[in-house]
């Protein structure tokens, strides 16, 4: 099984998500064996950004640093588990807020379009936004 970098290079709409991670120097901890639940936007999610947001992440590499750890959290959380719990913490050091109603789940302000893709060092939810830690959001 490939590990959460190749099967978010392999889906083919992750590719902004990738671009991030690398230029934020997370790649190697994503390639990492253990257990991890990324929160993954797609391409789309990062398009919808306003303009200019993504642009000026890649020039402040703290910034987009915690950023991109905010969507991951340790250990192998499945959907199972994220209908039964109200929060997550982050590799950025704060907490996710997990809803699940309806047989629906949403991150913060994210909807969960798909989950349970498994990875052989975590697992890959799909979100339909790009989720910013209060720190980031608020400066």
């Amino acid at each position: 099984m490939a590990d959460l970098v190749e099967t978010a290079i392999n889906a083919g709409n992750f590719n902004t998500l990738v671009k991030a991670a690398e230029a934020a120097n997370l790649i190697e901890m994503l390639k990492s064996p253990g257990s991890f639940t990324l929160f993954a936007p797609t391409d789309e999610a990062f398009a919808n950004l306003p303009e200019g947001t993504l642009d000026s992440l890649l020039q402040d590499i703290p910034k987009l640093k915690k950023i991109v750890a905010y969507h991951v959290a340790s250990g192998d959380v499945r959907s199972d588990d994220l209908v039964q719990i109200n929060e997550a913490e982050t590799f950025e050091g704060s907490i996710v807020a997990i809803e699940s109603a309806d047989g629906k789940i949403k991150v913060n302000n994210a909807n969960v379009i798909k989950t349970d893709i498994l990875t052989d060092n975590g697992v890959i939810h799909v979100i339909d936004a790009v989720l910013m830690p209060a720190m980031v959001a608020g400066s």
